[in-house]
């Protein structure tokens, strides 16, 4: 019990934004780089992308879980390059992942919730 306590002292963050945050750190920001703007014409930006978030926001959970394979348009760019999924992700983990992403970087979208997206992820394509 004292070990577990310690861990979570050193790696639990009872914000869930600032845990998203540092789940997209961890997970996302490697392609999708610190501020959200993506690598060029390679790999799509978070931010300002509004438009594809809040159009594809059922589909969102099962991405990040699965990956993405079909070509996209982000702020009016075609992206065809393929997203790995994050399979070890728990549902909590990707609705803090998507609140982060949804309200940073000039995204102001609704929430997440956690059923949403245990919902999502029970539909999600196999």
């Amino acid at each position: 019990m004292l070990v577990a306590t310690i861990l979570c002292l050193l790696n639990c963050e009872p914000n869930p934004y600032r845990e998203g945050g540092r789940l997209f750190q961890v997970h996302c920001s490697n392609c999708h780089l610190d501020d959200g703007k993506g690598l060029g014409a390679l790999i799509p930006p978070l931010a300002g992308a509004t438009d594809y978030l809040a159009a594809n926001r059922e589909r969102l959970p099962c991405f990040l879980k699965y990956g993405l394979t079909d070509t996209i348009v982000v702020r009016g760019t075609v992206y065809a390059e393929a997203m790995p999924g994050v399979p070890v992700l728990s549902a909590i983990q990707i609705t803090n992942i998507l609140n982060f992403v949804n309200h940073s970087w000039g995204n102001q979208l609704p929430p997440f919730r956690l059923d949403e997206v245990q919902r999502l992820l029970s539909e999600c394509p196999k």
